[in-house]
């Protein structure tokens, strides 16, 4: 049969969805979060693969604005719940959803593609490039100490409802955003999404709770977590779980940690999704007994590339010539010439020889900051063609924060 690749309609979302939930298992969400995943679908950016009367391909979009260096929140497609079904894989329904997909970003002026990937090895060869890692930890409390910075002691702790104050936390949240590249600023509909917490997905642990951290009456806090409880022949052995933790400080997440550390019955807690540059890991008494890991999280691709480098800003002066190579978008393709500074930038077409070789995939790993351009021309993946112009580039697109995304979509 021809397959028909179109726009879902709204009244096709559940057979779309199931088709995703087989894709990837077939294990069926829980009611509660295949509810909140409807409410959140744009299905006007959906869009599903047809053999006849069955869903055999899906991907989707969501319209998201993402912080870049400088402050900037610059829309982003999200891309999302992207699957083959299992009877049709290698027949080129991938690339095509691919292609369909970032023409329609493109039309819509997104400069940027951001994902975050089941399989990371699936999307380099669509242009995206891996942008940020998060750092986990499992830090053993029965011997790990936290230094406390100044003010901690400050820092008063409530346990809430996370309902009823949820809106404040989202306030914190947003004011977060713009300082560090990577995250992405909380679309209206994402907000209850946070406390969906069905039974079923708990594993043990308790219902989510909510951690209040306030100094003078100001929230600087806020954390979201469940605890497991556990024990062996010894005694108590639970689990803390953090699952979400936003201060605007170190001394308020010091004042969170500090806490979870100190609970009873607990004898861990686990950071799933961290900054890899979190001031906690200096104030640790003992780094090793907190067993760190990194994995790769948000994928970027630039979309338009002069739009996505003129949207963010640099931490040096920089004047210099990309060869960009994107045989998946051809419109990138050729020589750019990007000057720019702290202040702003200018990213134009030009006939200029080129100072550095590249792929569009690695102005998406280097486009926040997260990697180095010397990193990746040591792995072959850049090639400095002008001496001397790969250190200054490399150095005007770092970022002074490590790039995060809070959480995936």
């Amino acid at each position: 049969m021809t397959l028909d690749i179109r726009t879902l309609e709204p009244g096709d979302w559940d057979r779309w969805f199931s088709a995703l939930e087989l894709a990837f298992g077939g294990v069926r969400e829980a009611p509660q979060e295949r509810e909140f995943d409807q409410s959140v679908t744009e299905t006007e950016r959906s869009i599903g693969v047809w053999d006849g009367d069955r869903v055999v391909g899906t991907a989707g979009a969501f319209s998201f604005r993402l912080a870049v260096p400088g402050g900037a929140l610059v829309p982003a497609a999200g891309v999302t719940m992207v699957s083959v079904a299992p009877t049709h894989r290698r027949r080129g329904i991938l690339t095509s959803m691919m292609r369909r997909q970032l023409d329609d970003v493109r039309a819509l002026g997104e400069p940027l593609a951001v994902l975050t990937a089941s399989e990371p090895e699936i999307y380099g060869r669509f242009g995206y490039g891996i942008a940020t890692l998060q750092l986990g930890a499992e830090i053993d409390s029965t011997r790990v100490r936290l230094a406390a910075p100044a003010g901690t002691d400050d820092v008063r702790l409530h346990l809430v409802d996370g309902k009823e104050t949820l809106e404040r936390c989202e306030e914190l949240y947003a004011r977060l955003v713009p300082q560090r590249p990577g995250m992405l600023a909380r679309l209206e509909t994402w907000k209850p999404g946070f406390l969906v917490d069905p039974p079923e997905d708990r594993e043990g642990a308790s219902p989510l709770q909510c951690l209040l951290a306030e100094r003078d009456g100001e929230l600087v806090g806020y954390a979201r977590f469940r605890t497991k409880p556990d024990w062996d022949s010894a005694g108590p052995r639970g689990t803390v779980k953090v699952q979400h933790m936003d201060a605007v400080d170190a001394a308020a997440q010091t004042a969170m940690l500090r806490h979870f550390l100190s609970m009873d019955l607990m004898a861990k807690v686990e950071l799933r999704n961290r900054p890899v540059d979190d001031a906690w890991q200096h104030l640790v008494s003992d780094i090793r007994r907190c067993d760190l890991r990194l994995r790769d999280s948000l994928h970027l691709r630039p979309v338009e590339v002069g739009a996505a480098l003129e949207a963010r800003t640099y931490r040096t002066p920089v004047d210099v010539v990309f060869e960009v190579s994107d045989p998946f978008c051809p419109w990138n393709e050729g020589r750019w010439r990007l000057t720019g500074d702290s202040l702003g930038a200018s990213c134009k077409r030009t006939e200029d020889a080129a100072d550095l070789s590249l792929s569009v995939r690695e102005l998406g790993a280097a486009y926040l900051g997260g990697f180095t351009l010397t990193a990746l021309a040591a792995a072959g993946r850049v090639r400095e063609l002008r001496a001397g112009a790969l250190a200054s580039a490399s150095l005007a697109f770092g970022s002074d924060v490590a790039p995060w995304l809070p959480h995936g979509f």
